[in-house]
């Protein structure tokens, strides 16, 4: 299994509309990878370690496959739609990370 993670930072100017991200580019994400994404989740910054803290990130989005080969698969026909879709939600671009999951 592999998780593809998408992290948003959260710098100085930076924005990020969560309810566009969960309802719209989610749900967008999801059917253009089906069915090869087994899973989703999206993390929602809080705060870093110490209390009261800025997050350093906005949001993280994960998302899982049986392999990377599954992933560019699913992606590659749709990723100019998906990429097009970024600034109606953030204004930063995205630190991407392809990771082996080795513990669940």
């Amino acid at each position: 299994m592999i998780k593809v993670t998408f992290l948003y930072p959260n710098t100085e100017g930076s924005t990020f509309d969560f309810d566009y991200y969960c309802n719209t580019h989610a749900t967008l994400s999801q059917e253009r990878l089906a069915p090869a994404l087994k899973g989703f989740a999206v993390d929602h910054g809080l705060s870093s370690i110490m209390p009261d803290s800025k997050p350093p990130f906005h949001a993280v989005g994960h998302l899982l496959f049986d392999s990377v080969e599954a992933f560019y698969g699913a992606l590659m026909p749709h990723i100019e739609e998906l990429k097009a879709d970024v600034p109606n939600y953030t204004n930063v671009e995205a630190i991407i990370q392809i990771s082996e999951v080795k513990i669940s």
